[in-house]
Order: structure tokens, then sequence, then C-alpha cells
């Protein structure tokens, strides 16, 4: 990897890693956060509710994340090609998709031995939000190695 690689990575990390924090925990509103999990199995909930919530806060997330990478490379003078910036952020957003809908989570945690972890909501910890972020943050250091590509 080169120097000006290694700083586009860094710049890009950093900038998906803030923006996503200021998406997931200011910007989303409290009916996204309440509703994108959803599942008709679940008595009283629907799945279109769910899927419409998700979609509409992954969409503020990218959103953020695409006028961090954008103002934040701007002013750093560092330079990303625009279509590994696209790849970046879908990659971002589907996988932001994926986890928020919780059941694809909760069956990957089920299936790699965290089922009691995912479901763990005591002592002060939220299994299933520990794991959420922990896969947000994987899938961002991708998205940050493609857009410095």
């Amino acid at each position: 990897m080169t120097t000006a690689r290694a700083a586009r990575f860094a710049a890009a990390y950093a900038l998906l890693r803030s923006s996503a924090d200021l998406a997931d925990h200011w910007i989303q509103t409290d009916h996204q956060a309440q509703n994108k999990g959803q599942h008709d199995h679940n008595e009283g909930q629907s799945s279109a509710a769910g899927r419409r919530a998700c979609a509409a806060h992954v969409a503020s997330y990218t959103a953020t994340q695409a006028a961090a990478l954008l103002l934040g490379t701007r002013l750093l003078g560092v330079r990303l090609r625009p279509g590994h910036v696209a790849a970046a952020l879908a990659l971002s957003a589907v996988t932001h998709y994926v986890a928020d809908r919780r059941e694809p989570l909760r069956r990957i945690a089920d299936a790699t031995g965290s089922r009691a972890f995912v479901r763990l909501a005591d002592h002060g910890l939220n299994g299933a939000y520990l794991l959420d972020q922990s896969w947000h943050h994987t899938f961002e250091t991708a998205a940050a190695l493609i857009a410095s590509a």
C-alpha cells in the first residue's frame, strides 16, 4: 500500500466511522429506530413497516456518509475516485440494512455460536447492539478500503 493510499484509507475510514455514529445516533428518527426491525412473525408487527423504516434510515445514513466523504476529503485535499466512493457507500448501505433488520444478524449470531450474546440485555450490556456495531465497523473498514483504492 502506498503512503498516498494509506492516507486515503485513513481519511475515508475516519469520515465513514464518525458519520455512521452521527447517522445512527442523532439523525435516525425514533420512529425508524423503533420500527426498522419489525417482522410479521412478531405479534402486532409488520414486515412491510419494518422494511420502510429501515430503508428510510439507511437512506439518511448513506446520505450522511456521502456528505462526510465529499466534504471531509475536500477539506483534507484527499482525492477519491467517484466509482470507488459509490461502491463503498453501496457496501455500507446494503450491510447496514441487513444488520438493522435485526433478524439476519440474529441468525448469523446463532450460526456462529453467539446465540446467548446476541440476546444479552443485562449488566449494562446489550449484546445485539454490540454485535450490530461490530458488524458496521467491519464493513465500514471494507468500504474505506474500497474508497481508497
